[in-house]
Order: structure tokens, then C-alpha cells, then sequence
């Protein structure tokens, strides 16, 4: 018999607010992406110097992952990692491309260029929180709950992962968006295809 898994946590930030299980718990009225995210990281509280070397996508990923996992949640469990969005690392793929046309400054600086690839996200989550398990970068045009919700079981009920941080992470210009979920044994909210549309939703 197929054991049950439960969103145990979830998290999303857009438009200017942070939510943790659909409850608003900050908002600013910054409107420039990078010192919004900025506000998230002091609210948090947190002391990680890296951070203000990430690119946004990575930056988002690592605020939203931030509001989920703890010491108690992460500390020794095998936590495997899917994320997915519509526009890859094309916010920092503009600022790569726009170095390479400036002719007075042609060649592209490192720390621009180390983050030209989506999964960098989930290997500073996985910096953060010492994991060690499967995770995967995947672009679709719009947040897949059928793909999330069977890639996530396959990890859970063949036992590749004690539990799964998932979910969908997007930066194209001034759009951002961030729906991230912590799914395991323990939680009120049965993980289902229709429970991650329903969440993505509001």
C-alpha cells in the first residue's frame, strides 16, 4: 500500500509580500526587485555573506527555501530538491549578454557569468542547509502540477528522498514569482495534483 505525503509547508512571494501557509507575514513597497529581495534577507534575520553575490533567481530560490527548512527540518534528512520555471537564468543571461556588447567593458565579469544557469539556485540552497540529495531544474511555460506532483511521489514512495522542496521560481525583467513547498509524512494538507493547483492559484 502507497504510503501519504502531506505539503507540509509552503511558501510563495510575489508582488511585494511573503506568505508562509497563505498567511502574509511581510510586504514592502519597494518596487526594484533586487532591494525588495534585499528587505527579505534583513527581515529574516539571517547572517549568510553570499547572498549579496547571488543573481535574483538565486536570490528568490534561496529566500523562499529560507522560510521553509530550519535546523530541525533539514539537519541530516535527505531532502531532494525539484524546481522549475518559464525563463530559465534569462535575468542574468542579459546582464551577460549586455557585458559582451560594451565595447569599453567587452569582457564579462565572472560573477556574472557563474550565474548563467538555472540550477545555481539549488546549489545554494544546498550550500545553505548541507544537502546532499537528487535535484533537478526544469522550464515549462507555466507551473506544471502533474509534472511536480509525479516527480515528487516517484522520489517519496520509492524512497529516494525523506522528503521533497519543490516548486516554481521565476525572474524575467521586473516579474518575479516564487511558489515553493516542503512536502512529507507529517503536515494537514494531502499532497495531490489538484492541492499544489489550488495553492499555486491563490
Amino acid at each position: 500500500m502507497s504510503r501519504k505525503f502531506y505539503i507540509q509547508k509552503y511558501c510563495t512571494i510575489k508582488n511585494n509580500r511573503v506568505s508562509v501557509n497563505g498567511n502574509e507575514i511581510f510586504s514592502s513597497e519597494i518596487s526594484d526587485k533586487k532591494d525588495f529581495f534585499k528587505s527579505v534577507y534583513q527581515f529574516l534575520g539571517i547572517k549568510y555573506s553570499k547572498f549579496f553575490k547571488m543573481d535574483n533567481l538565486s536570490k528568490l530560490a534561496f529566500l523562499s527555501a529560507e522560510f521553509l527548512l530550519d535546523k530541525d527540518v533539514s539537519e541530516g534528512k535527505n531532502i531532494a530538491i525539484i524546481l522549475s520555471n518559464n525563463a530559465s537564468s534569462l535575468d542574468t543571461d542579459r546582464k551577460y549578454q549586455d557585458s559582451i556588447n560594451d565595447s569599453e567593458n567587452y569582457y564579462p565579469s565572472p560573477a556574472v557569468f557563474v550565474y548563467t544557469l538555472p540550477n545555481i539556485g539549488i546549489g545554494e540552497i544546498s550550500i545553505r542547509h548541507q544537502l546532499k540529495s537528487e535535484n533537478g531544474f526544469f522550464v515549462f511555460e507555466k507551473y506544471n502540477a502533474n509534472f511536480h506532483y509525479n516527480y515528487e511521489q516517484s522520489l517519496l514512495q520509492n524512497n529516494k528522498s525523506d522528503s521533497v522542496l519543490a516548486g516554481w521560481v521565476n525572474i524575467d525583467g521586473d516579474s518575479y514569482e516564487a511558489f515553493l513547498y516542503l512536502i512529507s509524512e507529517k503536515g494537514e494538507i494531502e499532497h495531490t495534483e489538484n492541492n499544489l493547483k489550488q495553492l499555486y492559484d491563490t
